[in-house]
């Protein structure tokens, strides 16, 4: 609020957590309408069809996670980052659909170039989600919600769900309580009916251990928490951690919306669907790496971004991690350089054990707009796209 009395009070705020229902599902409906109101999970990276031309669930054998899955699946116990073979313990007559990274790009772009028309303060949260600030906008926060809910559907053909409230902490739980299609507005003064019945998980920075460590107190509902002793919180969390509890619990967010934010890095990896090993196996690996590659040079190409240095990650089946970095003597953003770097690498690790995993990372990451405006030869850059000659 204004402290000049000369000037008119300033607004109270209103921040909107935009996200799209069932995203990656929703998308692959798109493409599979017959597929509509059916249990249906996302995952993997294949899928042998079966007669009726779709692979079941009950047919997966590997260890894939399910990336999302449609409200159909999920009534059977299906959550994301759940493995596929105990998803189809759970649902063994799901449709199981491979995932298509860039259909989903394509999509999340859609949507939120749709909502910038309307409201430009956004906050990018991911590939299905964003916050958004109203605080500045004329219309009722109903109207507003409404009309960003019917852009991203002509945008995308998808529904969303959104919270508008005073803050992110708030706007997010909300957007939860109407899924899919919602609009849920609320104030402060809604908090104890609203929030305050809900678990303490459902605050986004409560996680499983700090759950568990709160039942063991009594504590299990979010107004359980608003009426624990600071003191107690304090104790058995810490101060600083114990504080935000006391803060959250009352529905107190000062967080403001981040309009954009540099990143350190981007980076690409996978998880195999079986162990591969370095030389029985090293086509397929040799292939899942140019992928990477091209991938990674794709996002540096689209974000605007140039790589100083490439990192490699590796995941052994024993579950230890292995990373090394290369840095560049000029900053990149092909995929032919960042397979070449991470080659590099990949010889300063020792592959005495199967791997699970692999991934590729571009760091001290560097405005590509910025560089080429100073580089003293443009030449030096090494221009985007050029994937020739990645097969060597």
């Amino acid at each position: 609020m204004s402290s000049d009395p000369a000037l008119p009070p300033s607004p109270p705020r209103r921040i909107a957590h935009l996200d799209m229902d069932a995203f990656f599902a929703s998308v692959e409906l798109l493409e599979h309408p017959e597929l509509r109101g059916l249990p249906v999970v996302i995952g993997g990276r294949r899928a042998a069809p079966g007669a009726e031309g779709h692979q079941r669930l009950k047919t997966y054998a590997g260890r894939g996670v399910v990336t999302t899955a449609t409200y159909e699946a999920r009534v059977f116990g299906v959550r994301s980052g759940m493995g596929l073979m105990k998803a189809a313990a759970l649902a063994p007559e799901a449709i199981l659909l491979p995932t298509h990274h860039e259909a989903y790009g394509r999509v999340s772009r859609a949507f939120k170039a749709a909502v910038a028309e309307i409201a430009p303060a956004i906050e990018d949260r991911g590939i299905d989600e964003i916050y958004i600030d109203l605080t500045d906008l004329p219309e009722a926060s109903h109207d507003l919600g409404l009309r960003l809910k019917a852009a991203v559907k002509q945008a995308t053909g998808l529904t969303c769900s959104i919270g508008i409230t005073p803050n992110k902490l708030l706007s997010k739980m909300a957007s939860e309580l109407q899924k899919p299609d919602g609009l849920t507005i609320l104030g402060l003064e809604d908090v104890p009916t609203r929030i305050w019945p809900l678990p303490c998980s459902a605050i986004n920075g409560i996680g499983p251990k700090a759950t568990v460590k709160l039942e063991a107190l009594g504590i299990r509902r979010i107004g359980d928490l608003a009426k624990a002793d600071p003191e107690l919180l304090n104790a058995q969390f810490g101060p600083r951690y114990g504080a935000w509890l006391s803060e959250v619990a009352q529905g107190h967010d000062e967080r403001p919306i981040t309009i954009f934010r540099e990143p350190k890095s981007i980076s690409r990896e996978t998880t195999f669907e079986r162990d591969l090993h370095a030389r029985q196996d090293r086509e397929i690996l040799s292939r899942i790496l140019i992928d990477l590659c091209e991938r990674l040079a794709q996002d540096l190409v689209r974000k605007g971004y140039l790589a100083r240095s490439v990192g490699i990650k590796l995941r052994f089946e024993d579950f230890s991690t292995v990373t090394r970095d290369h840095a560049l003597a000029l900053p990149v953003a092909d995929g032919a350089a960042l397979l070449e770097a991470a080659r590099s690498s990949l010889k300063r690790v020792t592959f005495d054990r199967k791997l699970r995993l692999l991934g590729i990372r571009a760091g001290s990451l560097i405005r590509a707009d910025e560089y080429r405006a100073h580089a003293p030869d443009p030449a030096q850059v090494s221009e985007p796209g050029l994937f020739e000659g990645l097969e060597g």
